[in-house]
């Protein structure tokens, strides 16, 4: 009995053995799955792009949970990481400016639960994030918000990081085309299909909606949807009701297409002014 337990035993191990070496890699372009050597191989391989994408943690209206932006990024950047093919997605960064804490609170800040960080400070945490990246061994770091207000402080840093890294090999790509040109092509796609801007709105309102009853319809709460979100000063801006799965996937694919043309165009052009 004891000689089988034994062989049993021995037959477990190599067999558990084979099946970790089969095992390899998983499928996945997000920077936290892998383990540090799966990630150098990766680079050893001509993977020297990573994405780092920032969206926010703010009120959305009493239909939407606060996380939206970073729920709607992380199948953007997946995407875009998937059809560049050599690129990684980085942890996004879910703390941005969304206004002041000090009294009397304004804006997304007015509502429980919004987090923000001064315009300064969201600078710094980009340029370290960068540079830690950088110094892992990645050549483009590519800077993604899914939110108006972290724009001008990803333009910054990519400057910063930019004028520090002249002629070392790396660049940092600020992509305004994946928010600022998305939302005019996303308005001018729902006027197409006949809805007024009222009704589009500016937040938590159809565009929002859409997108995160695309990539995580959990996080809906379809029982609150409602034209202005249903009472004064409820955070939304625009009717939730017309949203749809459907429109949401439209609406991602343009965001992903507009990014992948800026990413695809900038880093050529690194490439160009290397070789001259």
């Amino acid at each position: 009995m004891h000689r089988r337990l034994l062989l049993f035993a021995l037959i477990s191990l190599c067999a558990g053995s084979a099946a970790a070496r089969a095992q390899g890699r998983p499928d996945t372009v997000m920077l936290e799955e892998l383990t540090w050597d799966e990630l150098r191989d990766l680079q050893r391989g001509g993977t020297t792009t990573v994405i780092l994408g920032t969206a926010g943690t703010e009120q959305k209206g009493p239909h939407m949970a606060m996380g939206e932006h970073k729920f709607v990024l992380r199948h953007t950047t997946e995407r875009i990481a998937r059809a560049l093919g050599n690129a990684v997605v980085a942890p996004i960064i879910t703390y941005v400016p969304e206004g002041s804490w000090e009294a009397p609170l304004r804006g997304h800040m007015a509502k429980a639960g919004t987090i923000t960080l001064p315009q300064d400070r969201f600078v710094e945490l980009l340029l370290h994030a960068a540079r830690s990246l950088r110094a892992g061994g990645f050549r483009h770091v590519v800077l993604i918000g899914d939110s108006g207000g972290n724009q001008n402080g990803m333009r910054d840093a990519a400057a910063t990081l930019n004028a520090e890294w002249t002629g070392s090999g790396a660049r940092a790509h600020f992509v305004p085309d994946y928010y600022t040109k998305s939302v005019r092509d996303i308005h001018a796609y729902l006027e197409k299909l006949g809805h007024s801007s009222e009704a589009i709105g500016t937040h938590a309102g159809m565009v929002d909606t859409s997108e995160l009853m695309f990539v995580n319809p959990s996080l809906v709460r379809r029982d609150k949807l409602a034209n202005g979100g249903g009472f004064a000063d409820s955070g939304v801006n625009g009717d939730p009701t017309k949203a749809t799965p459907a429109l949401g996937e439209a609406l991602v694919k343009i965001k992903i297409d507009n990014a992948l043309a800026q990413i695809r165009a900038s880093i050529a052009g690194a490439g160009a002014e290397e070789g001259r």
